[in-house]
């Protein structure tokens, strides 16, 4: 059943972030009410069988990468309240349940409905799914949730037999998609749609070299690859393999597991180091967005987490390593053709949305990457005042005019913007 009312220690937190706020960034404090508590009230679904759906906002269906996000907030409180965590413990069941099901899709049906995209051409769809896209960070998100949970609170039931079941599919998926021109059983082609939503050469994507990195179709977007690795995304893998080499060694014993991981991560990792390195204008080495191995790079970032961004957040890279550094100063500034400024705000948007509207994802991470508490704070009063009056984050927005805007109501952007307020105050979820 969804929330009927929000929950007293998340009303206790409320308060706790109204309190630091103070009359001084009341904007803030209003704004964080609203988005904390919408979450719950409007997205979150706790199902009979003890697993929690979440859906994205104005989608209705339930997004692998954005039900994650949309709950990472929640996990410091989670350590104090045992039905959040249930809550928590119930999503990362859904998810794992979801990728024993088909791996390769993004988006899940509550039941099995079978309602999806029909003119889809892909592997035959199973009436869970929704979409059958393929992100690799789609199935990075769910372990990560995973480990964060036991992080944030010890708790260890999440880890059963259908989580081991999802990560010896996932270990596979990245496996095969290392070849993806010579192993690879996906290709998905939409018809009659933009260049972004479908992809090439009857549904394989753009050629790649086998280089070590793995393939994935689409960006967290949902945008199709220009270059089949896509380097946030494989950042982000190097990262939950390592979640699951702990997982497997500190809680479940499963050695095989554990070299696979290890293994496995270790050559993306190589093959990031090697083959995803071009300049900027510069001249500075940074990180391209996107490569096939073969020497071509896409210099960009998109507001979409992973990111080049985000390779800090998620804990690929440090702050202060040079490469990450030169590459952050590079994605938010006008070498990057997606970041855009204005007389109301500035960041990075999308080929998603049009042409100079800015992503509030985007911008709160901007501020969660920043070691300078004047950065968060400029971002938070820009945030804020972009809303349009809504006290809640949009997918993207005008940067000249912030009455423009898309999606109304999208849950991801809402939690990150809280992120960031929490990140302002000291308060941050444990990796």
């Amino acid at each position: 059943m969804p929330y009927a009312a929000i929950p007293e220690s998340v009303q206790d937190f409320i308060n706790r972030i109204t309190k630091l706020c103070g009359a001084e960034h009341a904007d803030w404090s209003r704004v964080f009410a609203n988005t904390f508590a919408d979450t719950l009230l409007t997205t979150v679904d706790r199902l009979e069988d003890g697993t929690t759906y979440v859906i994205t906002g104005d989608i209705p269906a339930m997004w692998l990468r954005d039900s994650t996000a949309q709950v990472r907030p929640y996990l410091p409180l989670a350590a104090d309240d045992p039905e959040l965590a249930d809550m928590i413990a119930g999503l990362v069941k859904r998810q794992f349940m979801y990728i024993t099901i088909d791996p390769y899709a993004n988006a899940f049906n509550r039941h099995a409905t079978g309602t999806n995209w029909p003119d889809d051409i892909t592997e035959e769809q199973s009436p869970w799914v929704w979409e059958r896209k393929y992100e690799l960070d789609s199935l990075c998100y769910p372990v990560q949730l995973a480990w964060l949970l036991y992080r944030n609170t010890g708790r260890t039931d999440q880890f059963d037999a259908t989580f081991v079941a999802g990560v010896k599919r996932v270990l596979q998926v990245i496996e095969t998609e290392q070849d993806h021109r010579n192993r690879s059983p996906y290709t998905f082609q939409r018809l009659d749609a933009r260049d972004i939503d479908t992809l090439p050469d009857g549904g394989k994507g753009t050629p790649v070299a086998a280089d070590g990195m793995t393939w994935s179709g689409f960006r967290p977007a949902d945008d199709a690859c220009t270059y089949g690795y896509l380097v946030p995304a494989n950042m982000f893998a190097v990262v939950i393999l390592s979640y699951v080499e702990r997982i497997f060694s500190k809680i479940l014993d499963d050695p095989a597991i554990v070299r696979r991981a290890r293994r496995i991560g270790d050559e993306i990792r190589c093959a990031i180091e090697k083959d995803a390195i071009t300049t900027n204008r510069d001249g500075e080495e940074i990180y391209a967005y996107e490569t096939d191995g073969m020497g071509h790079f896409n210099v960009m970032d998109d507001a979409n987490v992973p990111s080049l961004l985000s390779a800090a957040y998620l804990g690929y890279a440090s702050t202060s390593t040079p490469r990450y550094a030169a590459t952050r100063r590079t994605v938010l500034s006008d070498e990057n053709p997606y970041y855009y400024t204005g007389r109301f705000a500035s960041g990075i948007g999308s080929p998603h949305t049009p042409e100079g509207y800015v992503w509030p994802i985007a911008m709160a991470l901007e501020g969660l990457t920043s070691d300078d508490a004047d950065v968060k704070r400029r971002i938070l009063d820009d945030l804020v005042a972009i809303d349009d009056g809504t006290d809640l984050m949009h997918e993207g927005v005008d940067v000249d005019d912030p009455s423009r805007y898309t999606r109304p109501w999208f849950s991801w952007a809402n939690m990150m913007f809280c992120e960031l307020v929490m990140d302002y105050y000291g308060i941050r979820v444990k990796r």
